[in-house]
């Protein structure tokens, strides 16, 4: 019985590991001004302060300065800010 619930953890472990990590941002351009809400994938530790990382460069790419992030989350969270986040929502 002990085997197989170490069995079943040991298991278990590479999906909880594989589980995807997104981040809800701002960010803004100048001149003129203007601001913009998304959401994007993260493939590194799932925390802001990873998020901030990675995100910084992909928006600075593409002419966008990180405001900040909002928050992050998984799965389980992406429909509920679809609409919010519009044409960005897993664009960067």
């Amino acid at each position: 019985m002990k085997n197989a619930l170490i069995l079943s953890l040991l298991l278990a472990l590479p999906a909880a590991a594989e589980a995807g990590c997104y981040a809800d941002y701002k960010a803004k351009q100048e001149d003129p001004l203007r601001l913009h809400y998304g959401v994007a994938e993260i493939s590194g530790d799932c925390s802001k302060k990873s998020a901030k990382k990675e995100l910084k460069p992909r928006l600075k790419d593409a002419g966008w300065t990180l405001l900040n992030v909002v928050s992050v989350f998984d799965e389980s969270g992406l429909e509920e800010r679809k609409t919010s986040a519009g044409n960005n929502y897993l664009r960067y």
